[in-house]
């Protein structure tokens, strides 16, 4: 058994050692010492996800106004079509969030 060194040790937090390449990667910072995530979790990748669907959501309202105060500049198919975008990444969004709360009271009522 391999016994690890007091400055592989933060705290409660104890570095992993990687042996595939495949493995969860991260740094460990010199300066703090801890590990640093190369790749975000999954709750940075949520907000991304929902920020990005708040942007189209946007995106759709600024073209419907200029259509209605400039109609010659805008076309109707580009309209339809970040219409189409926004809706379809709005129920996608809405199933994983209806999917996540399903399968929080499913381990709430493991207990």
């Amino acid at each position: 058994m391999e016994l690890l060194k007091f400055d592989q040790v933060s705290g409660q937090k104890v570095m992993l050692k990687t042996t595939d390449p495949r493995h969860y990667s991260g740094r460990l910072s010199n300066t703090t010492g801890r590990l640093e995530k190369e790749n975000p979790n999954f709750a940075d990748k949520m907000f991304e996800a929902i920020n990005g669907v708040n942007r189209l959501q946007q995106e759709t309202n600024n073209l419907s106004v200029k259509m209605v105060t400039d109609p010659d500049s805008m076309d109707a198919h580009d309209i339809t079509i970040a219409i189409a975008k926004a809706n379809s990444a709005l129920a996608i969004t809405k199933a994983v969030v209806d999917k996540a709360i399903q399968a929080y009271k499913e381990i709430l009522s493991f207990r």
